[in-house]
């Protein structure tokens, strides 16, 4: 426990740029239409004229309050029905309507937004935090393909159970492993992953990691190795005790050495 590290975040870790970049130039053109809007006194005349040249431009204005689906997501209208987000884009009164009770007229009036390209790159910002956690697991990913990389190990990433029919006993479920080595006496299948956070997604790998385990090393010549760290583990330290006691092979970055050692 007193190894386990802070943090393996770098600075690239908190904003994927080329990721937001890229799902603002899908909408960029119908944005850059919709600009007509801002600082139009008569808003709904404005709504008109663009619906008149372009209603397709409509479609992309759940972004502007940060609904990426908005072809499914239900709402309640001002009549207390539930409608599909959607059916406000299908017309100009109807995007007149959701201009006003989102508040969006209101803004697009005072001309607090300038630019809707650029308003939008700020909302896809915000919401790519939410890929955070992928990211934290992808960086942990690379480092452990470092360290196996810098000592000469050969590695597989993204290994399904489909290819050795020997793991039947994991049952039907298809299970994706982050490394597979293979040695001439045994076949490594590993796990890796890193929370700098708690939450009850740690007593989840835990759990679905001792079960895991027993199941794999069962089937002879095969061994599962799980590679974790991070300080989130303190506030599931008995989960992960107990998987500690479960499991022949578990490592973090510290002691990966000793399975760099098993494995030369």
């Amino acid at each position: 426990m007193s190894q386990l590290q802070e943090t393996n975040q770098t600075l690239d870790f908190f904003c994927d740029f080329d990721k937001i970049s890229a799902n603002v130039s899908q909408v960029e053109m119908s944005l850059n239409t919709l600009n007509y809007l801002i600082g139009k006194e008569d808003l709904s005349r404005a709504v008109t004229e663009v619906w008149e040249r372009d209603p397709k431009a409509f479609e992309v204005m759940g972004i502007l309050i940060a609904v990426r689906e908005e072809g499914s997501k239900p709402v309640v209208d001002n009549q207390g029905n539930v409608v599909i987000l959607r059916s406000y884009f299908s017309s100009a009164t109807k995007v007149y309507e959701f201009l006003c009770e989102t508040g969006l007229a209101d803004v697009f009036n005072s001309r607090r937004i300038k630019n809707l390209v650029d308003y939008v790159f700020g909302i896809e910002t915000g919401l790519d935090t939410n890929a955070r956690k992928n990211r934290s697991g992808h960086i942990m990913e690379n480092t452990v393909a470092k360290i196996l990389s810098d000592n000469n190990i050969s590695f597989r990433q993204e290994v399904y159970s489909r290819e050795f029919p020997e793991l039947s006993v994991l049952g039907t479920d298809e299970k994706r492993f982050d490394f597979y080595i293979e040695t001439p006496a045994t076949k490594y299948l590993i796990e890796v992953n890193f929370y700098s956070g708690g939450g009850s997604k740690l007593n989840e790998t835990a759990r679905s990691y001792t079960e895991l385990a027993p199941r794999v090393n069962s089937v002879d010549g095969f061994e599962f190795v799980w590679i974790t760290d991070g300080i989130g583990w303190r506030s599931a330290r008995n989960k992960l005790e107990e998987a500690y006691n479960a499991i022949p092979s578990v490592y973090n970055l510290t002691t990966i050495k000793d399975f760099i050692e098993l494995v030369k």
